[in-house]
């Protein structure tokens, strides 16, 4: 960043507390692993980790302040302020667990779940192939693109609407633990059960916010396609489905977090001896937390790099909505 900090003043005093919290956070994480014989260096360390986490917040304060002008670097600010948000978590998270000597059943700190994670890369690849690239994306696939085709009908044919939507509201209100072990006694213990499971959750969110969208365009420009002589389809997929887009996209993000926890919480009713929500189950009974805790970041890093596909998809395609030319 030394060019951007040459053309913003502004930025040398946002970098100069970057390096005094990173030294102050080198030295916190130095000082927990001091034996404490007769003296408790826990006042000082936590002091110490206050005032990273004080200079942190005043950092990104004074970055998200900043006007850039050049996108990209606009892009990587805000891209690093997510990241030292996150970052100081894990550090306050594994100060205050060290510090304080928590039982590593209740909460093990994040070094050893990174640890965990580096050595268990082969089980964590055979579980989100399990989990993610089998159940979750064929049920999200199936069921958003079925939510889809059902709302274009439901529009299409105003019975439809009137009955489908009720029924959705319900169906949408069951609980995954009430329809997991029926999916798996009708597709069995692989992952079809568990796509099934992910069908059921995925299919009417789509459904009612595509419907919602379906109603989003304008009068005027109906009446404007309507003296064009235009028919119902050429109006939809001219003019309806383009403002129908935010909506769908809607739910397309919703339902990347919805397919995952669906996924993971259908396999602890039946799955082979692979899978997130297997693994989890099962290293709880052996007391194995941080092998659990590396399955939850784990998911929790695929979630959140699938709903980042999804939104930089949606960037690219409602370039024109507001929400997008204003962000």
């Amino acid at each position: 960043m030394s060019s951007a900090a040459a053309r913003n003043p502004s930025l040398w005093p946002a970098l100069a507390g970057l390096a005094a919290a990173l030294a102050l956070a080198a030295f916190v994480l130095n000082a927990l692993g001091v034996p404490k014989y007769a003296v408790d260096y826990r006042p000082a360390i936590l002091g110490a980790a206050i005032a990273v986490w004080l200079l942190a917040w005043w950092v990104n304060s004074r970055l998200s302040a900043l006007s850039l002008q050049d996108r990209t670097l606009s892009l990587l600010r805000n891209g690093f302020v997510a990241l030292s948000f996150g970052v100081v978590l894990l550090f306050l998270w594994e100060v205050l667990v060290r510090a304080f000597n928590v039982p590593f059943v209740l909460l093990p700190p994040p070094s050893a779940i990174g640890v965990r994670i580096a050595n268990s890369l082969p089980v964590l690849a055979a579980d989100v192939n399990q989990t993610i690239f089998k159940a979750v994306f064929a049920g999200y696939a199936m069921g958003c693109a079925a939510g889809f085709i059902v709302a274009i009908l439901a529009d299409r044919f105003l019975f439809l609407r009137r009955g489908l939507l009720p029924i959705g509201n319900m169906v949408s209100a069951l609980p995954i633990i009430g329809i997991a072990p029926i999916m798996v006694m009708w597709f069995g213990f692989d992952w079809q059960s568990k796509a099934a499971v992910v069908v059921v959750m995925t299919f009417f969110p789509m459904l009612v916010n595509t419907v919602a969208g379906l109603t989003a365009a304008g009068h005027m420009e109906r009446d404007l396609m309507r003296t064009y002589a235009s028919s119902y389809w050429q109006t939809l997929f001219k003019l309806r489905l383009p403002a129908a887009m935010p909506f769908i996209f809607n739910a397309l993000k919703i339902n990347s977090t919805l397919a995952l926890i669906g996924a993971i919480v259908a396999e602890f009713f039946g799955t082979p001896v692979v899978g997130m929500g297997f693994r989890i189950s099962t290293e709880v009974g052996r007391m194995n937390v941080d092998m659990v805790w590396a399955e939850i970041a784990v998911a929790a890093l695929a979630g959140s790099v699938f709903y980042g596909v999804i939104a930089l998809a949606e960037r690219a395609v409602t370039f024109w909505h507001p929400s997008i030319r204003g962000g």
